[in-house]
């Protein structure tokens, strides 16, 4: 007799985006509720959104969910539930590149889930500024990460292709998926 395959929930995530740090944050209750093992794989918000061919973030807000007012209120509210600290950078100019790069490097290292939720909490739970190259390398340098190693991986044009195949074959480029943890739990648990 076999044991039953260990299912695999794949957890595209972008770096800078709020709601995958809110996202993030439930994957381990996700992961012991469900006896699910999760695939964190990086993928470059701006870049799917290039690749969909629209941007919600240009010009005027399509909706309410895009005003920036909203988005701080509403990521507050469920960071509050979630218990988890939450403030808003002083700037939407991250560069969103090299938190995907950080973070695939991290996943080459073997380290993608650790590295991802402190590269999280950097950006939105901490008063770390900027979030940059030198950040990135001193959170790598906190886990013990091989800091030469991880600072080679941070510029190799292998972790930016790697990246790359993530983004383009990532399903958001394909359809739009729930991202509320409730609807993913659900359809893990076949509810």
């Amino acid at each position: 007799m076999h044991a039953p395959q260990q299912r695999v929930v794949e957890f595209f995530f972008a770096p800078g985006s709020r709601y995958s740090y809110l996202a993030a944050s439930q994957m381990p209750a996700l992961a012991a509720e469900t006896g699910c093992r999760v695939d964190w794989r990086p993928v470059d918000g701006h870049e799917v959104r290039q690749l969909r061919g629209h941007n919600p973030f240009i010009g005027e807000p399509v909706s309410g969910q895009y005003d920036w007012i909203y988005r701080r209120r509403d990521a507050k509210s469920w960071a509050d539930y979630y218990g988890i600290p939450f403030r808003e950078p002083p700037s939407h100019d991250l560069d969103f590149t090299l938190l995907v790069r950080a973070a695939t490097a991290a996943k080459r290292l073997g380290a993608v889930e650790a590295y991802s939720w402190q590269l999280f909490c950097a950006v939105y739970g901490s008063d770390a500024w900027p979030v940059d190259e030198a950040l990135c390398l001193k959170i790598a340098a906190e886990m013990s990460l091989p800091e030469t190693e991880f600072a080679s991986l941070l510029k190799d044009s292998k972790t930016r292709a790697a990246d790359d195949r993530r983004c383009a074959g990532s399903p958001c480029t394909r359809r739009v998926w729930c991202t509320h943890i409730r609807c993913r739990r659900a359809r893990i648990l076949g509810q």
